[in-house]
């Protein structure tokens, strides 16, 4: 059953991420595009700052404020309706959103998934949130040194190996298994395909290994 400290815990986080998402970044696009920077550089910086203080803040307090995914579960599902409403409708929010993909629904969807997955299948949910930890903290750290060197939206192995730095010590947290997880999550984050983006490769590849080196008992 939820508690009223939950219920509260989750309306907060609820009015952090809409401030992060309708407010700072709203201000830094009018910011950056002052500065020089152009449209889409200005929307991939901010699409990742949202990684950080959205998806990874919210994830690393899951396991301290949550004594079941539901809260959660329901909070990544609310988002990825929101963000999904206004591609339908035409209106997006341009200053971080991009109508030739659907990405940051993906990062919604798959937080939401992974973290509700993990802690039903690993019983931690201090282990459930790493895979999302590599997708919101590693994947930005991918995106900042790209939109630095190339001022446009690549794949490049310099961000592959920011990636590495931010998620091996992260990985590092649950011993061998997380360190395992954030190289190949490294790794694959270089690769795009269809109707897959590295929002979903990254946790998903990452949970995966983490599964795999509990059942050989090495986690």
């Amino acid at each position: 059953m939820l508690t009223i400290e939950e219920i509260l815990y989750a309306l907060i986080l609820l009015s952090w991420v809409n401030i992060v998402v309708l407010y700072i970044t709203k201000k830094l696009y009018i910011f950056m595009r002052n500065k020089g920077y152009n449209h889409h550089v200005a929307v991939y910086f901010n699409r990742k700052i949202i990684h950080v203080l959205a998806g990874g803040l919210v994830a690393v307090l899951v396991p301290f404020l949550f004594k079941s995914f539901i809260l959660p579960l329901s909070l990544g599902i609310l988002f990825a309706v929101v963000t999904y409403i206004p591609h339908k409708t035409g209106k997006l929010m341009y200053w971080f959103q991009d109508p030739e993909n659907y990405y940051e629904v993906n990062f919604c969807i798959v937080w939401a998934l992974i973290i509700t997955l993990g802690w039903i299948i690993f019983g931690r949910p201090e282990i459930a949130i790493i895979p999302v930890l590599f997708m919101a903290f590693g994947d930005a750290a991918t995106g900042f040194v790209r939109n630095l060197m190339f001022k446009r939206r690549t794949k490049s192995w310099w961000g592959n190996l920011a990636m590495a730095a931010v998620s091996i010590p992260i990985g590092s947290l649950i011993g061998i298994a997380g360190i395992v997880a954030a190289i190949f999550a490294s790794f694959i984050e270089h690769y795009e395909f269809k109707y897959i983006d590295d929002n979903i490769t990254v946790p998903l590849v990452s949970f995966i290994i983490i599964y795999v080196f509990m059942h050989i008992r090495l986690l």
